[in-house]
């Protein structure tokens, strides 16, 4: 993986996560989604045939239980990316700075049903839930999701068992840095998505309030079945509540990798963007309806960006970062 990728679990994030939690999350990743959910994983299978493992649904469409309204969000879940792709630098892109990222459209649906999705293989996927310093996959797939595809029993038991991990990181990464407490489950949450959002280039302002207000009551009890595996990091309290056991020292250290994983994200986020160029149909113009989407900030796309993202693009994206409309 890309270099600026630390892959350092501490002793916490090894250990297998609980049955219990395994159990929440099969139950969670498994709820029925929309017709318009098969319709996506058709058009998967015709790209990746035999090598597509598993399709996941995420994001802004499954809160709002809505799959035609807005840009849904997927991650395809491959074998290997050589069984994947014919290309080799479709291969060496994903390998070196995934995931890849494509756009997906159903004209043929009324009305038409558009979704981008992210390829990662298995392996990645599992490391990326476990191991990988920065919070891009496991504060991402800590969130509910759905598995809406699994080729088999053994390729969805990977997927789910990943997710499961995805919550222990999350949790153990925002309860070190959190205040000792004690606290509510939905405040740990709320503050670990600020944390993890400010590590990425976001339109959106205050989304881990409005994520943590529509999924408490999941997040609760992912919280109540991961927390008995945290300790010390995390820790219940006789009145159902939670504290922080770390000390005063490793909190801070704790601080200062969020601190470091902000800056990081920043340098992967323009490097993802600007490979997106040569993946990702009309990259540009998919910006631009997301930052006007979430902010009601127009960004005019001219042709010259259009034609030209990869020489363009960085310059664009500073300009909205100097003017926040990107964070």
């Amino acid at each position: 993986m890309s270099s600026l990728r630390i892959d350092r679990p501490e002793a916490s994030h090894r250990r297998p996560p609980p049955a219990a939690l395994t159990e929440e999350i099969a139950r969670q990743s498994s709820r029925p989604v929309g017709p318009e959910g098969a319709l996506f994983v058709e058009a998967l299978q015709a790209r990746f045939g035999s090598s597509l493992a598993g399709v996941l649904l995420y994001g802004s469409c499954l809160h709002a239980e809505d799959l035609t309204d807005g840009l849904v969000d997927l991650y395809a879940i491959v074998d290997t990316y050589g069984s994947a792709y014919p290309e080799w630098g479709l291969r060496l892109g994903n390998a070196a700075l995934g995931p890849n990222v494509f756009y997906l459209e159903d004209s043929a649906h009324d009305p038409t049903l558009r979704a981008k999705y992210a390829v990662m293989s298995v392996g990645h996927f599992e490391r990326g839930c476990t191991r990988w310093f920065h919070s891009y996959v496991w504060a991402r797939f800590a969130q509910p999701a759905r598995l809406v595809y699994s080729r088999d029993t053994a390729a969805g038991a990977r997927i789910r068992d990943a997710l499961s991990a995805a919550v222990m990181k999350f949790l153990a990464e925002a309860a070190r840095a959190h205040d000792a407490g004690p606290f509510e489950a939905a405040e740990l949450w709320s503050y670990g998505l600020a944390l993890a959002y400010a590590s990425e280039l976001r339109t959106e302002k205050n989304r881990e309030a409005v994520l943590t207000d529509i999924n408490r009551t999941r997040f609760e009890r992912l919280t109540a079945c991961a927390a008995p595996s945290l300790s010390p990091a995390l820790q219940q309290t006789d009145d159902g509540r939670y504290r922080s056991g770390v000390d005063a020292g490793r909190r801070s250290r704790a601080r200062l990798r969020w601190r470091a994983r902000r800056w990081q994200g920043r340098v992967l986020s323009i490097l993802r963007l600007t490979k997106a160029a040569f993946t990702f149909d009309r990259g540009a113009d998919y910006l631009a309806w997301k930052i006007e989407r979430h902010t009601g900030v127009a960004i005019p796309v001219t042709p010259t960006l259009r034609n030209h993202p990869v020489l363009f693009g960085p310059k664009f994206l500073w300009r909205l970062l100097r003017k926040g409309t990107v964070r």
